[in-house]
């Protein structure tokens, strides 16, 4: 027998999920918690399964990373969504206005229907799971395309989902550019994209085809603002930490830092310092991940050769001096100074441990610069005193925001995650998830006795004096 080509199996996968959810609908409350359980429990057996298949993938990849940005924040995901799942469903009560009184309104929550999950490489198993239990909280069927990047861990994905779904609930098909393209074209009832800006673009054009709305979570490039008032090795430590966990591959990464002109070379020399305090050694360091394959390397090799050629001052950070083969695809956090805008990294997310910093006059100045630039999926800030967050916050926009610390907004539940402009579109996380997977159905139930009857042609005089009052009031 012919084993179906990719687009094949996907089509019929597609179909499928569309059949039973044709025949039986979305799940219902007692299938939805039964599952939220069983894949609990089926991944909390997994644990050091996961972080081998991910070492395996990057070439190393920190299993302490694995665990808390991955694992964790699944096994928290759905810890948050049985404790809230029957608080979530209830229909919420809406008030009625006067004249149409004693009728009720209220909200309910409906599953969408089937609905599409394409997962990146970056972090692969936790954008897998993240959005799959929202959509399961809200009663949905699921096909998830995770990336052709990872291989292995996609086998653990593939074997927890198969052990806890069954086909026509949760379905993965896998494949490359192709498949991808293909999957973005299906009629899905929501699709959800976690990836880069351009790809995301590319997806919205598909799902715009069949009017499908899309769920985009994206990147760009996330300023750390430090205030002259802030600690200064505080900001540079956190800020080195979250340019160097998962290697900087993570879309929520401080891209670069603004930092006050007279404090920059101090800066520099606290995120050395940091740097060399967390990875004494980088080469055969566990804790230091690698970058996913050698076309990312060229690509961060090239940002950095291109800053340095026209004039940036390129400080890497290599305590022990080791010799680091690009082969091995471990890359020296590097700082960058002395950096102008028609540099490459100053243009796109850089995605890796590179840090620009940039100096400025005045908080107004550093605002500016942000403002006149994409709007980013997170911005950080540091300032101890607190006086003027509210301003920061008033006058600029990002997706989220993580003031006095990096990275930390995301590993909320009851906050929304997502981005904003070229940055994103919707959010999950929590009931905010739940909700972006649900049809919010507006119902209004009539009562038997109303008014509204007074208002059908002919338009009488009683008519016509009761609307004049509506609008007059």
């Amino acid at each position: 027998m012919t084993e179906p080509s990719a687009p094949a199996a996907l089509t019929a996968a597609f179909e499928r999920l569309r059949l039973a959810w044709s025949r039986d609908g979305g799940l219902d409350a007692k299938a939805r918690k039964a599952h939220l359980k069983a894949l609990q429990k089926a991944i909390g057996t997994r644990r050091e399964r996961v972080c081998d298949a991910l070492v395996a993938d990057f070439g190393n990849r920190s299993r302490h990373e694995t665990m808390g940005a991955e694992l964790w924040l699944v096994m928290e995901a759905i810890r948050h969504a049985r404790t809230h799942l029957d608080e979530w469903m209830e229909p919420v009560e809406k008030d009625v206005g006067w004249q149409m009184q004693p009728a009720t309104a209220r909200v309910v929550f409906q599953p969408l229907g089937v609905v599409g999950l394409i997962a990146p490489w970056n972090y692969p198993f936790q954008l897998s799971f993240a959005p799959l239990v929202a959509a399961i909280a809200a009663g949905n069927r699921v096909l998830l395309k995770p990336s052709e990047y990872t291989p292995q861990t996609n086998k653990v994905v593939a074997e927890i989902l198969s052990e806890v779904f069954p086909a026509e609930v949760v379905s993965v098909v896998e494949g490359g550019a192709e498949v991808g393209a293909a999957f973005a074209e299906l009629p899905f009832d929501h699709i959800f994209f976690t990836g880069s800006t351009k790809v995301g673009r590319l997806v919205a054009m598909a799902a715009a085809k069949n009017l499908v709305p899309v769920t985009l979570e994206l990147g760009g490039k996330s300023p750390a603002i430090v205030h002259d008032s802030a600690s200064l090795d505080t900001a540079a430590r956190r800020i080195a930490f979250g340019k160097t966990y998962n290697a900087g591959q993570t879309c929520i990464a401080p891209d670069y830092a603004l930092v006050p002109r007279a404090k920059v070379g101090a800066f520099v020399e606290a995120f050395t310092k940091a740097v060399s305090k967390m990875y004494p050694t980088l080469k055969d360091n566990a804790d230091y991940t690698c970058i996913i394959h050698a076309g990312q390397v060229s690509r961060l090799l090239h940002l950095v050769d291109d800053a340095e050629a026209k004039g940036a001052k390129v400080t890497r950070v290599n305590p022990a001096n080791e010799a680091l083969d690009p082969q091995l695809r471990k890359l020296a956090p590097t700082v960058l100074t002395e950096v102008k805008d028609d540099m490459l990294v100053l243009q796109d997310e850089i995605f890796g441990p590179i840090l620009p910093v940039i100096p400025y006059d005045t908080l107004d100045d550093a605002i500016r610069y942000v403002n006149e630039r994409p709007r980013p999926l997170a911005l950080y800030y540091f300032d101890h005193s607190g006086k003027r967050q509210d301003e920061v916050l008033a006058r600029t926009m990002s997706g989220g925001v993580t003031l006095n610390d990096v990275l930390v907004h995301n590993t909320q539940e009851e906050l929304p995650f997502g981005g904003v402009g070229p940055a994103g579109q919707g959010r999950y996380h929590g009931r905010y998830g739940f909700e972006a997977f649900s049809h919010h159905r507006a119902v209004f139930d009539q009562a038997r006795l109303n008014g509204m009857d007074t208002f059908n042609p002919p338009y009488t005089g009683l008519a016509t004096a009761a609307m004049k009052f509506f609008i007059g009031r």
